[in-house]
């Protein structure tokens, strides 16, 4: 995580703040996450080279960069179509060729790219999105903030096997809910 410089995923009035473990907003009502909650998503996904990852709620790009950094290929939706492109500019510019942004809806993932050996939600939907189940692949991982948005919401890990998901509660967390597209 230190060799993602993270002050270049910020506004530039943040940047003081860049290495504080706290998240911080980036606009548009969205946050970037704080680095613990990064660098334990992260582990939690086993990253490694190749390894195809799905992630909703690109935000500044940050979460991409650090998958990418681990040799990772990431397939990251932005809803909100700013971000997308400032993050696929810095994303660009530090050379993470790893990396492929789209505005979006998460809700419905990156099908053409299906199936993914990992996917990271960094926002929360009420309920897990059906259709990153179905783009998970066999023995494939989905990290993923569930609850509504003025309460806790518990960090889950749901694992594929026999085409079902295996829920598994992790820790309680606080995420900006995730935008559904009507």
């Amino acid at each position: 995580m230190r060799s993602v410089p993270r002050h270049l995923f910020l506004p530039e009035n943040m940047i003081g703040y860049a290495y504080d473990d706290s998240p911080m907003p980036i606009g548009w009502g969205q946050t970037i996450s704080q680095p613990y909650i990064v660098a334990y998503m992260t582990e939690l996904l086993e990253p490694a080279p190749g390894k195809k990852v799905l992630e909703i709620g690109a935000g500044s790009g940050y979460q991409a960069a650090v998958l990418a950094h681990l040799g990772c290929d990431v397939y990251s939706i932005e809803c909100v179509e700013k971000l997308a492109a400032g993050a696929a500019k810095v994303l660009a510019d530090l050379g993470y060729n790893n990396v492929k942004i789209r505005h979006g809806n998460g809700y419905m993932g990156w099908p053409e790219e299906a199936p993914f050996d990992a996917v990271i939600v960094t926002a929360a939907p009420e309920v897990i999105p059906e259709k990153l189940i179905e783009q998970l692949a066999e023995g494939g991982m989905m990290i993923v903030p569930v609850g509504e948005v003025h309460s806790v919401q518990s960090l889950m890990r749901i694992t594929k096997k026999d085409g079902r998901a295996v829920q598994e509660n992790l820790l309680p967390v606080r995420f900006v809910p995730m935008v559904r597209f009507s």
